[in-house]
């Protein structure tokens, strides 16, 4: 979540982001569909925080798993696309983020008063 936040923000410093914005001429218009996709997306990771506390072991490690792997293909998809530098190591460092979650859940040992 704070590297796609850290992204948005250097985004904006991009010589002429914000002119774009304002007068309506990006390549993907800013509605307020996609607004409230994108504040959906970001909600995700920090319901993930409260959620790895509190879902019972297996469900817990399998929504881990789950929701990693979909963030490494949404955000695998972006380097499809052509995109500043900053974004591709931004980029990088989420996918290794997501990845490492997926490991670490994988690898999850069992407790004994777990289920």
């Amino acid at each position: 979540m704070l590297v796609g936040l850290q992204g948005d923000v250097l985004r904006y410093m991009q010589p002429g982001m914000l002119e774009d914005i304002i007068d309506g001429s990006l390549l993907v218009p800013m509605t307020n569909e996609l607004l409230a996709m994108m504040a959906a997306m970001m909600m995700i990771p920090i319901f993930m925080v409260f959620l790895s506390i509190e879902l019972p072991y297996k469900t817990n490690r399998w929504v881990n798993i789950i929701i990693a792997v979909f963030f490494i293909i949404i955000d695998g998809m972006g380097f499809i696309v052509l995109r500043p530098v900053y974004e591709n190591i931004l980029g990088i460092g989420y996918v290794i983020f997501c990845a490492l979650i997926v490991w670490y859940a994988w690898t999850w040992p069992k407790q004994e008063n777990q289920s």
